[in-house]
């Protein structure tokens, strides 16, 4: 099984946290995104990864690339590294990792995280995960049939079609097959608005009799803007309640209360402060005479004298003050 991970876009909806951090390296609960959606991945895949390739701009330098590559070897896998210079669309993303795609494949796009309670029935032709949701008009959905087979891929519909969104991880049986689809769009120059697309590959596979099935989730989490990756934190934190990763090691905790579920790492401060529920602290942090709920911290933060809550607060950064609700980059220092 190959995982192919396009990464390469700049995150712009989640500034300033990505002025200095990729999106998908943004931690959550502890991990940063991208591994929370290798792990979960590799869970339903039902067998064994051997390699996981990441797209990314040729920007995001060493350390990134040495912290993906220890991502996919985590899970067993080789991790490979390729670049998009420029966003020319989801299918050109795909294909700047070409010399992976081959046997079984997951395309799987870097900005969403799931909970699925199913393992993946890999000798399908394709599977393309959903999530059915309210308000379908600002995703692409499918129509199914009446043997559950996709028969129309939409984007973004208007007036009622379908509530089954397309969350955009894929499994193809045969990924030389989908290559080869994809490069047909390069080289005849099919674009939709200027960008080559993953959909105009899928709907010539569908017309040449490639049946794709849905794979449902039983949630999807998007991790597109502040508000969204907080609620994020929320729901992962929830999920892995009680679970050994949770569990606060090496910390200073002075007249502090903890409510779980929380995530704290390693070497950080609580003097006379209440944490949680749902907050997310990085390593070396310091908390002091403060409220935190409903938040994500990256590492080195130092909170005083403030109540904090639907924030994201960057590493470094130092915050003093009045109640806030907050979205600052690193090494910021606020004084309310």
């Amino acid at each position: 099984m190959q995982i192919i991970i396009p990464m390469a876009g700049k995150g712009k909806r989640m500034r300033p946290h990505t002025l200095t951090t990729a999106k998908p390296l943004i931690t959550v609960a502890g991990k940063p995104i991208v591994q929370h959606l290798v792990e979960d991945i590799t869970k339903v895949c039902g067998e064994k990864v051997a390699e996981i390739a990441f797209i990314i701009g040729p920007d995001f330098g060493e350390e990134v690339e040495k912290n993906l590559i220890k991502v996919a070897e985590s899970q067993g896998a080789k991790g490979t590294i390729y670049y998009q210079e420029k966003a020319l669309g989801t299918a050109h993303a795909i294909m700047c990792a070409k010399n992976s795609i081959k046997g079984k494949t997951v395309v799987a796009f870097a900005d969403t995280l799931f909970k699925a309670d199913f393992v993946m029935d890999t000798e399908q032709e394709g599977v393309i995960w959903v999530q059915k949701i309210d308000d379908p008009r600002q995703f692409g959905v499918v129509k199914l049939n009446s043997d559950n087979v996709i028969t129309d891929f939409v984007e973004k519909p208007q007036t009622f079609i379908s509530d089954l969104a397309i969350i955009g991880i894929y499994y193809f049986k045969d990924g030389d097959y989908l290559k080869s689809e994809l490069q047909y769009l390069l080289d005849n120059n099919i674009t939709d608005k200027g960008e080559f697309q993953l959909t105009n590959a899928l709907e010539n596979m569908k017309t040449k009799g490639t049946k794709f099935k849905p794979g449902q989730v039983t949630e999807w989490l998007d991790c597109g803007n502040k508000d969204a990756t907080v609620y994020t934190n929320q729901r992962v934190l929830e999920f892995k309640k009680g679970q050994p990763e949770l569990k606060c090691k090496n910390i200073v905790n002075t007249n502090s209360i903890i409510v779980e579920p929380c995530y704290i790492g390693e070497g950080v401060e609580l003097i006379n402060s209440v944490v949680g529920p749902h907050v997310s602290i990085g390593s070396r942090s310091s908390i002091q005479n403060s409220i935190v709920s409903n938040s994500i911290l990256q590492a080195d933060v130092k909170l005083q004298n403030t109540v904090v809550s639907n924030s994201m607060v960057g590493t470094g950064a130092e915050v003093k003050g009045k109640k806030l609700d907050l979205s600052v980059s690193d090494y910021s220092q606020i004084v309310a």
